[in-house]
């Protein structure tokens, strides 16, 4: 775990690979509980059976704002716990965003405490007095902890940082050492690198990857949070394989092994139903039963309850089959 004042040289060695963003899998009446052997399950895979380099613990996509600021604490202790013990080096990331910063410095603190190596706080969901009221945010919890900080810049949270408003925040406050950049706005994450060159960058519209933005030094070598376990499986590391040829530097055969192997194909098979919901179309989600069904669908484990905790509606059947044949054209699973 790096310290406020050691996070960017610790990030500029240690943030690069695969990473992770786990689900939440649910048991219960209504998903009241917690699948902990399957939640287990998940992490091993992740980390063992696939080799992943990091882990992004209780954010969007594991439904964070559905969950007890207990089970948060204990999901991020059962991870780091089970991860470490088959790699004691594997980098563990933990989302503690919460609509009040007093929950947030309580998880914070309590990811410091755990063993956490940084902690991305998304931009506050409510009330959100702009680029002024994040930093506020971010200062309120960096004067009270001693850890890495990184920036989640989603369009999920209601607002979305410039990059001049990303640059205070990471000129004023050092911990602050990487941005997840969710947003799909490449532009400004080019005018964010030049504003704060020292700040490592995942840009999620990562066609550019491709356009040699990690050659160039914009963006940096990892996948900060991803689904990557579920586009990839031991016997066949399409994922893995593709990522190795973009860090390698080998854009045309990256471009070349997405088309021939069909992963750019099943990103149009799949469909949105990960990021959009069909009645709120404008909306950025993390529908966390659609990516729990794709899990399913590789043979992971989900929970009793597949379904999200409210607020979040029910998979649609039309989505079920759209991302299991998604899988079977891929190859991943058998017709």
């Amino acid at each position: 775990m790096a310290t406020a004042k050691e996070a960017r040289e610790w990030a500029r060695a240690a943030i690069r690979g695969i990473g992770d963003s786990l689900y939440t899998p649910f048991a219960g009446d209504a998903g009241d509980d917690i699948d902990w052997d399957a939640y287990r399950t998940l992490v091993r895979y992740c980390v063992g059976d696939l080799g992943h380099q990091m882990l992004w613990c209780v954010s969007g996509l594991a439904e964070f704002w559905a969950l007890t600021i207990d089970e948060r604490k204990r999901l991020l202790e059962v991870a780091i716990e089970e991860a470490r013990a088959i790699n004691p080096d594997v980098v563990i990331q933990a989302c503690t965003s919460a609509t009040a910063a007093k929950d947030c410095l309580e998880l914070t603190r309590h990811a410091q405490e755990s063993g956490a190596d940084i902690v991305y706080i998304q931009t506050p969901m409510m009330e959100c007095h702009g680029g002024e009221g994040v930093l506020n945010f971010f200062r309120y919890i960096a004067d009270r902890t001693d850890i890495a900080l990184g920036m989640f810049n989603s369009p999920s949270s209601g607002y979305v940082l410039t990059a001049e408003e990303s640059a205070r925040i990471a000129t004023e406050i050092p911990a602050v050492c990487a941005t997840k950049e969710g947003a799909f706005r490449p532009a400004n994450s080019r005018r964010l690198h030049e504003l704060a060159p020292d700040l490592l960058i995942w840009e999620c519209d990562t066609t550019v990857y491709r356009a040699g933005w990690l050659r160039d030094g914009i963006v940096c070598a990892a996948q900060l949070g991803t689904a990557g376990y579920l586009l990839e499986t031991p016997k066949r590391r399409l994922f893995t394989e593709y990522w190795t040829l973009i860090w390698d530097g080998k854009l045309i055969e990256a471009m070349d092994y997405a088309r021939t192997t069909g992963m750019d194909q099943f990103e149009l098979d799949r469909g949105g139903w990960y990021t959009s919901h069909p009645g709120r179309p404008d909306y950025f989600t993390h529908w966390g039963s659609a990516f729990k069904y794709a899990a399913s669908v590789l043979g992971l484990p989900v929970g009793s309850h597949p379904e999200s905790r409210p607020p979040q509606g029910i998979l649609p059947e039309a989505a079920k089959t759209q991302i299991r044949t998604a899988y079977q054209r891929l190859g991943l699973v058998d017709v």
